[in-house]
């Protein structure tokens, strides 16, 4: 097992959790500058909006979560806070930082899809790197898998997803690879694509289709009933950003 905790200063614990979305974070925000740059955005907005979208998203993804997980908390605040530990819902973290990017774009006035073609890209990329902070928590994984199944995997890989006895899959790593792809498709498209909006929507229909079919395997799913949370906002994602590329498609063609 890799031990979480990736150096200690005096009492300060640093842990490999947080390197991994700090980078994660770093990565995506160097992207979007990049592509804001590139199409003509003054790159200070970026700057200016991600001081209000981490926090946003943490927060976001931090408080879906624990309320999913609420008789889990109730009564422990420190607990509540301890982000370190793991336990963030990146469809909370979505939904946190379209909030603050949707305020500071009307703020500023600046072109909504256009902003949001800049930043599909950083996202799912900043998704792809974020899942092995799960990796190293030994948490996000599937169902059980017998030994067999989980050699053909790096051994590093096999060692960590040896959790009380047992494998279990690897699920982390099915949708790291899966946004991965879906982050080279966007990249792709991008100068392919026909209206202000595409990429963004194709980001929506991408990832929640791999994550509808991924989260059906995990075993820490985050439960409605007897749905699962993640596959039911999944179709909605999957609904609303169809029908809006058809549209848009639509509405290009007839120009």
């Amino acid at each position: 097992m890799i031990d979480p905790i990736a150096f200690e200063l005096g009492p300060f614990v640093v842990r490999w959790y947080g390197i991994i979305m700090a980078s994660a974070f770093l990565i995506g925000i160097t992207l979007a500058y990049y592509r804001a740059s590139a199409n003509n955005i003054d790159t200070n907005h970026i700057l200016n909006m991600v001081t209000l979208i981490i926090p946003a998203a943490i927060i976001g993804a931090r408080a879906y979560y624990v309320a999913f997980e609420w008789e889990n908390y109730a009564g422990d605040f420190l607990e509540i806070i301890a982000v370190w530990h793991g336990g963030l819902a990146i469809h909370g973290g979505v939904i946190g930082g379209v909030i603050a990017g949707l305020i500071y774009v009307r703020i500023y006035r600046l072109p909504v899809w256009k902003i949001a073609d800049i930043m599909a890209p950083s996202l799912i990329l900043g998704q792809a790197i974020g899942r092995w902070g799960n990796f190293i928590n030994q948490e996000a994984h599937g169902r059980a898998v017998s030994e067999q199944f989980i050699n053909y995997f790096p051994a590093f890989i096999k060692n960590q997803m040896y959790i009380n006895g047992q494998y279990y899959h690897p699920a982390f790593l099915y949708e790291s690879i899966w946004n991965l792809i879906v982050f080279l498709l966007l990249i792709f498209r991008w100068p392919r694509k026909k209206f202000q909006g595409e990429i963004a929507m194709l980001y929506l229909v991408l990832y929640s289709t791999g994550r509808y079919f991924i989260e059906g395997i995990r075993t820490d799913s985050l439960m409605m009933g007897p749905f699962r949370v993640a596959q039911l906002i999944s179709v909605v994602l999957i609904i609303i950003g169809l029908t809006t590329l058809i549209k848009g498609f639509r509405n290009a063609k007839n120009l």
